[in-house]
């Protein structure tokens, strides 16, 4: 069909919610859940078979932002805690006590006397 705008990742997450609703409603025996489900279906429907082209590009774009923004920071969060395991034999971290900027020490030095480069506090820890 020409002059459509056709599918994008807002109308693709659109049809996987519904079949997601579809499938708690098959699940929980009601039919609520089955009739919620439709409703993404028909909206990324109607999104695709849609004319209205640029209105269309900016709900993706919106919806891309929204979505990157969450991804980026789950994408952070596991690669500090990989990190953090990947060093968990051989380094300790802790935080400073004035700035909150972590730090990386070796572990088996006994008590040592850590200076925050950020902010050069002096702090004592047993490592």
């Amino acid at each position: 069909m020409a002059d459509r705008y056709g599918s994008d990742r807002l109308s693709i997450f659109l049809i996987i919610l519904s079949i997601i609703l579809n499938f708690i409603g098959n699940l929980l025996k009601t039919p609520v859940f089955g009739l919620i489900g439709y409703i993404p279906l028909a909206i990324s429907i109607y999104r695709m078979l849609s004319k209205n082209i640029t209105r269309r590009r900016m709900e993706n774009y919106k919806f891309v932002m929204f979505t990157d923004s969450f991804t980026a920071w789950f994408k952070k969060a596991v690669d500090n805690i990989t990190i953090r395991i990947r060093d968990a034999k051989t380094h300790r971290y802790f935080s400073c006590p004035d700035c909150r900027a972590k730090l990386r020490v070796p572990k088996g030095k006994g008590t040592i006397i850590i200076t925050c480069p950020k902010c050069k506090t002096e702090f004592k820890k047993k490592t």
